[in-house]
């Protein structure tokens, strides 16, 4: 390691998510992702507990983001409607950033215990939304409701914004899978 360089956790990211899609998730040591990235394994156990944290990195970041907007969604919304608020606004920290959400998604799907994982970042932000609601008011059965479904919005529209080769933006791609929930009668 020659000289300091700055956002050694930027780079890291970066290393991890090149390697992963070269070589797989598996093949991937947390050493050969420091190395990549010009830092010690030490520096990379600074700012990650393992490696698969690398790709669930900004989980608490997304679950904070969704409880915030929920909070101050207007008084008037349903419970349904604060909770998509969540929502759109967790999927505006992945807004511009696309080419990555589409990477990391393909590495995800690629082994079956990231898919786990993800399933586990799922049902946080579902607990999180839930928390959310209950603390506008709402009762325990519509919080789990309304929770579910918005967070099952959510990730049908990650689906189609990260699979479709010229998606409209995340939110419109949120909005149109909650019409097409509302639909369901």
């Amino acid at each position: 390691m020659g000289r300091w360089e700055p956002d050694a956790r930027g780079r890291l990211i970066r290393a991890a998510m090149e390697l992963f899609a070269e070589r797989g998730f598996e093949e991937t040591t947390a050493d050969d992702i420091a190395e990549r990235a010009r830092v010690t394994e030490r520096t990379f156990f600074r700012h990650f507990a393992d490696k698969r944290e690398v790709l669930f990195d900004g989980s608490r970041t997304m679950e904070q983001t969704a409880y915030d907007a929920i909070l101050i969604a207007p008084a008037d919304h349903s419970p349904l409607e604060a909770a998509l608020a969540g929502m759109v606004a967790s999927a505006g920290l992945l807004a511009d950033r696309r080419d990555h959400a589409v990477r990391r998604s393909r590495i995800i799907a690629a082994n079956p215990s990231l898919r786990e994982r993800e399933l586990l970042k799922l049902a946080a932000l579902t607990g999180t939304t839930a928390e959310a609601l209950r603390a506008r008011g709402v009762t325990d059965l519509t919080a789990d409701l309304a929770a579910h479904s918005a967070v099952t919005v959510f990730h049908v529209a990650f689906a189609r914004w990260v699979s479709t080769e010229e998606p409209p933006d995340f939110a419109a791609c949120i909005a149109e899978a909650a019409a097409a929930l509302r639909a369901l009668k």
